[in-house]
């Protein structure tokens, strides 16, 4: 072989060796330095090495990991720590999983990133634990101060009229929110730390509107004065005289509603003792002479009810003298009438 060939293949060769010595070199030297390109919960930690890369994530990720999460609702404050909520990290292994991520591939591949400036594009997420118990427990303690119940609105009957307690509304932490925001500060050094509690405003399932409502019409029967009261949407809006059931057969007190509604209706002779037995159940026709139930009727239970009385009888009135009945004057009982609905309630005290 000619010398100048024998010189320039040696020298070719001797060139690759020392190509290849100075791949493996530089190869070598970047065993313990993480690739461009990586993040660890978002921070770059390209090109360092792995003391450099965990201080640089204590710094950034678990110092801000440990800060205490504070959560406010008006002047009121509480707190979780990161010792209570038991937050922990595996930074080290994620600085591991760094470095054997940045050296994928042969040593050719790994070199050529490297001279190129290549980026991996690697975003790696460091596993946060923390106790979802003691969040819980936060939870729990800002529901016991903030959270109150919604009260329904309440009815009471007294002889002078229908009283009511208005109702109120609730307040409630939106727990679900809270609980999503307590837990992202946890888990990431990014979220906000400080945050106040959202509410909502409960409403009570029986409203002082749903109260009036239900009780647009009210009667109040005071058996001492011997007075009548309709009340609308709770206030007073006209009284009359009436007589009441006589001793032994005492209109009887407490909360009825009116059942039923007639004019001129017809009367069934009772089975009393007042009423001969040849005449029990006998029907007497509305609007007759024999008729005691003049006018109008409105039912309350049982056979009792409001009814007109025969002129002949109005001295009866603003006495206990009926059968059990409430009496009126023809001319009173045609005035309530069509005030009073099927179902008003009628309070006898």
């Amino acid at each position: 072989m000619p010398t100048r060939l024998v010189i320039a293949v040696t020298a070719f060769l001797a060139a690759l060796v020392a190509a290849a010595a100075a791949v493996v070199i530089y190869d070598h030297g970047q065993e313990d330095k993480i690739g461009k390109g990586v993040t660890i919960g978002g921070v770059d930690v390209s090109g360092m090495k792995r003391d450099a890369a965990e201080a640089k994530l204590r710094r950034e990720i678990l110092d801000p990991l440990n800060q205490t999460v504070t959560v406010d609702h008006g002047n009121q404050r509480w707190s979780l720590s990161a010792r209570e909520a038991k937050v922990a990290t595996n930074l080290d292994a994620t600085v591991e999983d760094a470095l054997e991520r940045s050296r994928e591939g042969n040593i050719v591949k790994r070199t050529w990133r490297g001279v190129t400036g290549e980026q991996l594009d690697a975003k790696i997420q460091p596993e946060v634990t923390y106790s979802d118990a003691a969040i819980v427990r936060m939870l729990d303690r800002v529901r016991k101060s903030v959270n109150r119940p919604s009260m329904n609105a309440t009815i009471k009957f007294t002889v002078g009229g229908p009283q009511t307690t208005p109702s109120h509304e609730g307040l409630a932490v939106d727990a679900t929110a809270l609980h999503r925001k307590i837990k992202a500060a946890l888990v990431s050094p990014q979220a906000e730390r400080r945050f106040s509690a959202t509410t909502a405003h409960v409403k009570p399932k029986v409203s002082t509107d749903d109260i009036v409502n239900q009780n647009a019409t009210t009667l109040v029967v005071n058996r001492e004065a011997f007075k009548l009261t309709v009340f609308k949407n709770l206030k007073a809006v006209k009284s009359y005289s009436v007589a009441i059931g006589a001793v032994g057969l005492d209109t009887p007190a407490g909360l009825y509603h009116i059942q039923n509604k007639a004019v001129d209706p017809a009367w069934t002779k009772p089975y009393s003792d007042w009423v001969p037995k040849d005449q029990q159940g006998k029907v007497v026709p509305g609007g007759t002479a024999e008729n005691p139930l003049k006018a109008r009727w409105l039912g309350i239970f049982a056979g009792a009810g409001i009814h007109g009385v025969d002129p002949s009888e109005y001295g009866s009135i603003g006495h206990a003298a009926s059968h059990g009945c409430v009496r009126m004057r023809i001319d009173d009982v045609e005035d309530l009438y069509p005030r009073v609905p099927v179902g008003a309630p009628i309070f006898i005290a």
